[in-house]
């Protein structure tokens, strides 16, 4: 097995113990189990829900808006929020 050496935040740290104590498993362990769970899922298409599928096409953007300012929009005058 080769060691690693990796630099994260205080807080991280103290989660990561407290998880793998949880877990009755170990910080590298579990980094190993995160590392080999990405690999296997890239260039996996994530499933769509039925609701999600049932949902496309119903909202029609105005012209010239992409649908990321359009939520943005959205998300202000929901908020009470000013451009």
């Amino acid at each position: 097995m080769t060691k690693l050496t990796l630099s994260v935040q205080p807080d991280v740290l103290r989660t990561a113990k407290r998880l793998a104590k949880a877990r009755k498993t170990s910080v590298s362990s579990m980094f190993s189990q995160f590392v080999k769970s990405a690999a296997s899922a890239e260039g996996t298409p994530h499933k769509i829900g039925p609701l999600t599928r049932k949902m496309v096409g119903v909202l029609k953007l105005p012209p010239g808006k992409d649908y990321k300012e359009f939520l943005g929009d959205a998300l202000m005058e929901k908020h009470g929020l000013d451009k």
